[in-house]
């Protein structure tokens, strides 16, 4: 039987003649009916363009300059442009990574949709209306009446991805590509969209092409994996095989760079970036970064050759070592100190929202409502929890970025007061989520590092261009790291100027928000090394917001949770990942994509999306998602429970369970 899609020997190039750049180098692969095919790989591994390619969608500068693609007995490529207007979409569908960027600001969802279905099933009027009402119940848009009224700025990150898939369901495709689909999800909207998907892709017998750099995505949803390195296929196999026994060097590295339950040593990173494209490639793409690279791998390109049922190109496949465990590092120190560094008692941060002409006070965002938490020094306390839920807003306000309506901080003993904020920006400072945002892309990283010492008075001022040089040596960037700017950098090296930035005025806590979340695993390992390296040497203490739980097991000592603006379950890591008490705790838990197969592991699905904190429910606010909800959470709001060992929950049904 002839496969959905076939993809043989492709190569796409950018430029024309002897500048030409190949970005994807014979790659062939093949995508069943009812199968999904996983590719896997870092950014800038090719992954995005050979989708591109494969829709005829590729940039200004781009084409294919070799291979075929088919789709079904349809030659894609010897198709006029014309025609292959109904093969997007209504043969072939694609969602983005990014929805609000590939959906029109403008112009309504709904009026999205049906241009759609007009284009692909002929529909019109009511009946599109109707067709696309249905789409968006199909995807599990709650009220899709009422959002197919809405644009999409209106909507959340996981109410926009579904929105996207149901306008790639409407031309009914035969094929779906899934970009990176739920990159910048939380963990239980991601849990969502991938069941969605995989229930749409059992009814309807489409074949899915996935693209991920998560592993944990891949083991949970692929049939088969194909890896990708600098623009071609190193290994590839059925996921089972895959996951039990990766073949190519490049492929356990990306393993061993994951981090794990209960492992808090060091994580194996990659050395190097994936090569550019402008760079000449001769032998394996992967030698220079590979730790049993011969002198064979470094002038003559690998064949394929197959291991246990697996493809791999790798001239040392077959004689590689076992797979090496890490080693085990103990986080305890001697002399811990047990006053803590950070005290926050209260802390209430309300947005007023005005109406009328005279903007009148009509109501309260209750952004953070009643946080108290505590951070020692040399220590790390995770603070998770959906988007929206009011993380960011509570690191914020710590640094008084954003006022607080209420509450108290307290920063080494002394109370943060607005006479003596000055002292604050000195002792504790913040990593942003996007490092290339908070760079000012006009200065040099040398002048970015010297101008928090400059403004805050660190050190004598001839000593201060030594002590950048040092920072730069400190997070591991090269000292003429100084001269360039921000756009020179990969995204890792970004992140470590950032954190050089921080560390800059010799803070005694890190407020990181989100540092990892749109880094490769590999990227990733590099910057959490670098974060517990500095933590031991400095005795820093973090508040590490982030909604990815598998960095929170390995990095953080503690975990709050926290919901519409209230922590509910706080303790040790250990304590709330592994033992989680919280019904939301344990839905956040549940989600987390595991590499790892496990018998009777089940999914929380948590109907509906969060509350607005403009008008919280009454009562317990997580009582509208919950399955454990009764009378009493929907007339009081929990008090605290103590489950022991500083480990404690705001739920009625845990109180209930202890009585």
């Amino acid at each position: 039987m002839k496969p959905l899609l076939s993809v043989d020997r492709l190569v796409t190039e950018f430029g024309r003649g002897a500048d030409a750049l190949r970005v994807i180098d014979g790659v062939s692969f093949y995508v069943a009916a009812g199968e999904t095919y996983a590719l896997l790989g870092e950014s800038g591994s090719g992954k995005s363009i050979t989708a591109l390619s494969l829709m005829r969608l590729l940039p200004d500068g781009g084409h294919i300059a070799a291979g075929s693609v088919h789709l079904g007995e349809q030659d894609v490529l010897a198709l006029p442009e014309r025609d292959m207007r109904s093969v997007r979409g209504g043969g072939m569908a694609m969602i983005f990574q990014e929805p609000m960027l590939a959906l029109n600001p403008v112009v309504k969802v709904g009026t999205q949709i049906v241009e759609v279905l007009v284009l692909h099933q002929r529909l019109a009027g009511p009946a599109a209306w109707d067709a696309a009402r249905g789409l968006l119940d199909s995807v599990g848009v709650p009220d899709a009446a009422r959002r197919l009224e809405s644009y999409p700025f209106e909507l959340s990150g996981g109410l926009r991805q579904r929105v996207m898939i149901a306008m790639a369901l409407a031309g009914r495709p035969k094929l779906l590509i899934a970009d990176e689909p739920t990159t910048a999800l939380d963990v239980t909207i991601q849990a969502q969209v991938l069941d969605v998907l995989r229930r749409l892709r059992t009814e309807q017998q489409m074949g899915m092409l996935l693209i991920t750099h998560d592993l944990g995505v891949v083991a949970e949803n692929a049939d088969r994996v194909g890896v990708m390195y600098a623009g071609e296929l190193v290994e590839e196999g059925a996921r089972d095989a895959f996951f039990a026994a990766p073949q190519h060097p490049y492929s356990r590295m990306l393993f061993e760079a994951l981090p794990r339950p209960g492992d808090g040593g060091r994580l194996t990173t990659i050395p190097g970036q994936v090569p550019g494209f402008d760079q000449t490639q001769r032998g394996c793409r992967f030698a220079p970064r590979c730790p049993f690279a011969i002198a064979r791998c470094r002038t003559e390109s690998p064949d394929w050759q197959t291991l246990d049922g697996q493809r791999v190109r790798c001239h040392l496949a077959a004689g590689l070592p076992a797979r090496s465990e890490r080693e085990m590092t103990a986080h305890a120190k001697s002399g811990e100190i047990t006053q803590p560094l950070l005290q926050v008692d209260g802390l209430k941060v309300h947005f007023p929202v005005r109406r009328g002409f005279f903007q009148r006070t009509v109501g309260h965002v209750r952004a953070v409502d009643e946080v108290s938490l505590s951070i020692r020094a040399g220590r790390t306390l995770a603070l998770v929890g959906e988007s929206g839920c009011g993380k960011t807003t509570v690191g914020k306000a710590l640094l008084r970025l954003i006022e607080p309506t209420a509450g108290t901080i307290a920063l080494g003993g002394e109370t943060i007061l607005a006479d003596n904020v000055a002292m604050l920006r000195r002792q504790a400072q913040m990593v942003f989520q996007d490092p290339f945002s908070s760079l000012n892309p006009r200065m040099r990283v040398a002048d970015i590092l010297l101008e928090g010492m400059d403004a805050l008075g660190v050190g004598a001022a001839r000593d201060r261009r030594e002590a950048m040089t040092q920072l730069l040596r400190q997070v591991g960037l090269p000292e003429d790291a100084g001269g360039r700017y921000p756009h020179a950098f990969s995204g890792g090296q970004r992140q470590r100027i950032a954190i050089a930035r921080a560390l800059a005025v010799s803070p005694r806590l890190v407020i990181c928000d989100e540092p990892t979340s749109a880094l490769d695993v590999s990227v990733q390992a590099q910057i959490l090394n670098l974060l517990k390296d500095l933590q031991d040497s400095l005795g820093l203490a973090y508040l590490f917001i982030t909604h990815n739980l598998a960095v929170v097991d390995y990095l953080a000592h503690d975990v709050a949770v926290m919901y519409l603006g209230r922590i509910v379950e706080q303790g040790a890591a250990a304590d709330v990942l592994r033992a989680p008490r919280h019904p939301y705790t344990q839905a956040l838990v549940s989600a987390v994509p595991r590499i790892e197969t496990q018998t009777g592991h089940t999914i929380i699905r948590l109907p509906g999306d969060q509350p607005s904190p403009l008008n919280p429910p009454v009562g317990c606010h997580f009582h509208p998602r919950c399955t454990h909800a009764s009378e009493a959470c929907r007339l009081a709001y929990p008090e605290q429970t103590d489950l022991g060992n500083g480990h404690w929950a705001r739920c009625h049904w845990v109180a209930g369970q202890l009585s």
